[in-house]
């Protein structure tokens, strides 16, 4: 089990760690200082700046930052803090972040989660079939459905909150050219961009390119009324930007393969497809006419890493938005001990960019 705990001289924090699809997901599950809030939204809001800048200097930050930055961490380190569900209806709450922050969605960790919480017993599974696990994060209720075979996790279908298209064909200047962004919010808000058009590829040898250009896409899109959430102020803002290339499939099949990298807070690179940015990508495709509900397609979708996630359109609501399902793996790579002594000058580490 991880946890926290802290003495004068010393602070200790002992950490599970997965990865998804080769994003890392860093768990703490108990022992954290004591979180103000009735429901984890709020949890979110408290540890946040009023003006949303960044976090405040918070106990619970410092261990954020212990283990997000140099020389435990590193500048695309990703994880999340168990707390307290909003309700019995779910199993736990998670606060989910990184090193600039704490994020209002996360896929590839909901995955991470659903497979932590089976491997750990928190939540009772078979040795063949599925189980549920409920998760509250700040954009809502979430769920992993753990796909178990022969006594093992196999697998975790991430269901996500409904996916709302708020805008569609904005243009925006880069120093790559005119970008034409397509905006959803799928518990975090996403700007979708084809590479091809900025005369980029999703491929490592143009990492430091595609960091380049989602960093201007997000800066421009900074105060545009579709980057606003339609029905909660805290999941307004882009909070990441998805580059993406076409792939072939075959002929016939109906189905969708696409590369994406998702550049998000500032300048972190996901290494997986994204798990809430897949939602995006199927919201529109859905609206394109490319993916149906009831069709059986599915989108193929491959990281930067090669790695890879399946989406599904599962339905719509009323009132339009779409209803997802992102499927991935993910594995246990480690437990750990750290250690911050009270004597190291470092303090709970640095950030090179």
């Amino acid at each position: 089990m991880s946890t926290f705990t802290s003495r004068e001289d010393e602070l200790v924090v002992h950490t599970v760690d997965y990865h998804t699809a080769g994003e890392p997901f860093r768990i703490v599950a108990d022992g954290l200082p004591p979180l103000a809030g009735e429901s984890v939204a709020e949890r979110r809001a408290i540890l946040l700046r009023p003006d949303g800048s960044g976090p405040r200097d918070t106990p619970t930050d410092r261990v954020r930052r212990l283990l997000c930055h140099e020389p435990r961490g590193h500048a695309d380190m990703y994880g999340g803090f168990i707390v307290p569900p909003d309700d019995d209806g779910a199993h736990f709450g998670v606060l989910f972040w990184h090193k600039d922050g704490y994020s209002t969605a996360c896929g590839h960790g909901t995955i991470a989660l659903g497979v932590w919480a089976v491997d750990a017993g928190l939540v009772a599974a078979p040795d063949d079939g599925e189980v549920p696990v409920r998760i509250d994060v700040p954009s809502g209720r979430v769920a992993a459905r753990v796909l178990r075979a022969g006594g093992r996790t196999v697998g975790a279908v991430f269901r996500n909150v409904p996916t709302r298209i708020t805008a569609r064909g904005i243009t925006v200047l880069t120093s790559y050219g005119k970008a034409t962004v397509d905006l959803a919010h799928s518990g975090a808000c996403y700007a979708s961009v084809s590479a091809q058009s900025l005369g980029l590829a999703v491929v490592p040898e143009q990492f430091a390119d595609i960091v380049q250009a989602g960093r201007e896409i997000k800066a421009a899109l900074a105060g545009d009324p579709a980057v606003r959430h339609p029905h909660d102020s805290r999941l307004s803002g882009v909070y990441g930007v998805i580059l993406h290339d076409e792939l072939p499939v075959p002929e016939g099949s109906g189905d969708v393969h696409q590369r994406s990298v998702t550049v998000f807070a500032d300048g972190q690179v996901d290494r997986s497809p994204c798990g809430s940015g897949t939602s995006a990508r199927l919201a529109l495709l859905h609206a394109d006419g490319r993916l149906d509900a009831n069709g059986g397609a599915v989108l193929r979708h491959s990281s930067i890493v090669g790695t890879e996630f399946v989406g599904r359109v599962t339905g719509t609501d009323p009132d339009g938005s779409v209803l997802t399902e992102v499927e991935g793996t993910a594995y246990r790579t480690g437990r750990h001990h750290f250690v911050l002594d009270a004597h190291d000058a470092l303090g709970t580490g640095f950030v090179l960019r």
